[in-house]
């Protein structure tokens, strides 16, 4: 045999060696035909970017895992699982707080006699309900620097700025909450009012308090179209600015995450006013088994064990989340929205938090809305 030609089946070897190690490498990390599981994803829009980053990066490293994203108000997430009103078949469900799931338990139970959930619900990220205005007007309408429901109240009443000591050419009093009936922050917000206006502690007795229903018709009057989600919400007032959008309650989260988008619209800040008491809401997540297999319930387990890790925790906070995970530290989080300087950001909040009302409290809330003039 010539060298030549013992040279070239030497060559064809080692091409077919290589050719055999890429396939298999191809058959390793390749998904599987048959084998891959699709997890369906509905959550809050408040998570809506950050679950969209992590996305990404859970099915490159778990490419036999296809995830779906959907995202409803929070209220919309418990009424269209418990109606079976989703034009698709839902493996986890991630609402604005774990009091939701709880409501959703109870109204499941009704009818059937089985738990809704696989496991026990899982904490993903933490964040409260803040105040956002216009820097200018938050020093005219909270001259203390404190958010004030009574003033944002007599501001509604009067209807325009002058009536409160603002500018004449500033025009209307403009108040933005998200829909009630629809959504999570919304809910909170007339809550902690309600509580405000009857003073005292907040229980089923408060949403009996004349006070109280007339604060519900005054708020339905001057919120025209209230938004279904704290993020639809956020990105109008944002649009809108002063003149349309004055003052508006939201997710600390999603505050934080917009605002440079705020300066960099508008020409500039809005600043953060912390509620006090305020209320501390929980993104909470749940494998539902209705329809979900177990393979699938251990795909989405999977993802949910990869959410709670610290370096996606961290991913949370940069998206102005507080974690769930308390070994991660705000300051030292590269990105970090708590060291942007942002008006009236703190990491330490002084203020009282409280949990979320139970389902009872969110069911006259709702039921208060609906019946407002």
């Amino acid at each position: 045999m010539s060298a030549k030609k013992h040279q070239s089946q030497q060559q064809n070897r080692t091409i077919t060696s290589l050719g055999i190690i890429l396939a298999s490498l191809g058959l390793a990390y390749a998904p599987i035909p048959g084998l891959q599981q699709t997890v369906i994803i509905v959550s809050g829009s408040e998570l809506q970017e950050p679950l969209k980053q992590l996305e990404t990066q859970f099915e490159q490293e778990n490419p036999n895992i296809k995830l779906e994203l959907k995202f409803q108000g929070s209220q919309e997430i418990v009424n269209k699982f418990i109606d079976n009103q989703n034009d698709f078949t839902p493996t986890i469900l991630i609402p604005a707080n774990g009091e939701k799931l709880t409501e959703l338990t109870n109204r499941y139970q009704t009818t059937n006699s089985d738990q809704p959930f696989y496991n026990q619900p899982l904490p993903i990220a933490k964040t409260m309900l803040v105040g956002i205005a216009w820097q200018e007007r938050g020093k005219i309408l909270f001259p203390d620097g404190r958010f004030n429901w009574n003033r944002v109240e007599k501001a509604m009443q009067a209807s325009n700025w002058s009536g409160v000591g603002g500018a004449k050419d500033w025009g209307s009093f403009d108040f933005v909450t998200t829909n009630p009936t629809r959504s999570n922050s919304g809910q909170l917000t007339m809550s902690l009012w309600s509580q405000s206006k009857a003073g005292g502690n907040l229980s089923f007795s408060t949403f009996n308090n004349t006070a109280v229903e007339s604060l519900f018709d005054l708020v339905k009057r001057s919120v025209y179209q209230p938004p279904r989600s704290t993020d639809i919400l956020l990105e109008e007032f944002i649009a809108k600015g002063p003149n349309d959008a004055d003052v508006a309650t939201v997710y600390e989260s999603i505050a934080l995450h917009r605002w440079s988008q705020a300066r960099k619209t508008q020409g500039k800040p809005y600043q953060i006013f912390y509620l006090n008491p305020t209320i501390e809401t929980v993104s909470t997540a749940a494998i539902v088994r209705r329809d979900v297999n177990q393979g699938t319930a251990n795909a989405a387990q999977k993802f949910l064990d990869f959410l709670t890790e610290k370096q996606q925790q961290e991913v949370f906070v940069q998206y102005g989340f507080r974690p769930a995970n308390n070994s991660v530290d705000l300051k030292t989080v590269p990105n970090s929205p708590w060291n942007q300087n942002i008006p009236g950001a703190e990491v330490d909040v002084s203020v009282k938090k409280s949990s979320p009302p139970d389902t009872k409290i969110f069911g006259e809330i709702q039921r208060l809305w609906e019946r407002a003039n």
